[in-house]
């Protein structure tokens, strides 16, 4: 199969869905209408042969899906240009209000490779799956000497802890990796290697990260392509990196495994997988559970995302790295203890069918 073919594919589950019908607990459980955002991209990696990767885009501007144009070598996304999300006065995002005129909005660019005739995409808040960008921030920390493996990194990784997070913020700022403005070295790091929409602007010394802080929304972004190359970058059974130079690495052997292991420790099996919610009514199989996804996730009432790497089985199918970050969060949710529609696991199902076929 070749990447065309793949994306193409990951182009037909999304369709299949029929995510415009979500019903929407803003709209009294009618559906959401328009086609939500959707960011997926997934590089699987079959036994034997060479990995093969696709990233597909949906919006209520894009229902039928933009198929995304990778450069050779699994280098950026040339066909679309990617806004930041927005915030308004009351320190939410406007853009995922049901009666919300995008005609209306000035967007401001978060990252093209340069294309004019782009398609143009607004890049959803990740959510906590940011928080994959902050535990990536204190490997580097502890491989530079700068700290010690902080015992909080665990709760913010496995069940999402807020305070924890607070605390990895305030250490990123003390060691000098998280700097206000230009002088961000987490932010460099992550151009470096390639990923330019991974950025973590404007938190704040004493730990604030949060939308009221004057971080969160419109100043942290991730879009799902940069995302899972970010991920292969810590996925030992993956080959070299093909976009950066032979021998380039994010992380040496140890302090990569530590974070392996960590995602795969993660409790909140709700999004792509949905092993947490087995006892909810109407409930629906997902992507494999951790520790075999070894993942990050994140949920708000506007946003819902997860990311991770998918551990081959005993035959040495079913590896992949796939990222989803989404505007389906909380409010779309069927049951109280979900975190977002019964749609996101079907598709991580699907994903995980066509990636078994390869």
């Amino acid at each position: 199969m070749t990447h065309i073919d793949f994306a193409a594919a990951l182009q037909r589950a999304v369709r299949t869905l029929d995510f415009a019908a979500t019903p929407d607990g803003w709209q009294s459980g009618g559906p959401v209408g328009v086609h939500p955002s959707i960011d997926l991209a997934v590089a699987a990696f079959p036994p034997g042969r060479a990995p093969v990767w696709g990233n597909v885009l949906f919006s209520h501007q894009h229902p039928q899906g933009v198929v995304a144009e990778i450069a050779a070598e699994a280098g950026p996304v040339l066909n679309i240009a990617f806004d930041k999300d927005q915030r308004d006065r009351q320190l939410d995002s406007p853009l995922w209000l049901p009666d919300a005129d995008w005609s209306q909005f000035e967007f401001t660019p978060l990252f093209s490779a340069g294309d004019a005739h782009a398609a143009r995409f607004v890049a959803p808040y990740p959510a906590s799956l940011l928080k994959l960008m902050l535990a990536v921030g204190v490997a580097l920390a502890v491989e530079e000497g700068a700290c010690d493996w902080p015992a909080a990194l665990q709760a913010m990784m496995v069940t999402s802890d807020n305070s924890a997070t607070d605390q990895m913020v305030a250490l990123l700022h003390r060691v000098g990796w998280l700097s206000p403005g230009p002088n961000n070295r987490l932010n460099a790091r992550f151009a470096e290697l390639g990923l330019p929409s991974l950025q973590l602007n404007n938190t704040q010394r004493q730990g604030g990260w949060r939308n009221a802080d004057g971080a969160g929304v419109g100043q942290i972004h991730m879009t799902a392509w940069d995302t899972v190359r970010l991920l292969w970058l810590l996925d030992a059974d993956a080959p070299p990196p093909p976009w950066l130079p032979p021998g380039s690495t994010l992380l040496q052997p140890a302090a990569r495994e530590h974070l392996r292991a960590v995602l795969a420790a993660q409790q909140l099996d709700e999004v792509l997988s949905s092993g947490a919610l087995r006892a909810v009514p109407g409930w629906v199989a997902g992507a494999p559970d951790a520790p075999r996804f070894a993942h990050k996730t994140g949920t708000t009432i506007s946003y819902a995302s997860d990311a991770g790497i998918v551990a081959a089985a005993p035959d040495g199918s079913g590896h992949a790295i796939v990222a989803v970050i989404t505007s389906l969060g909380l409010r779309f949710a069927p049951h109280a203890e979900c975190a977002t529609t019964w749609r996101l696991p079907a598709l991580g199902a699907a994903v995980q069918a066509l990636v078994d076929a390869l």
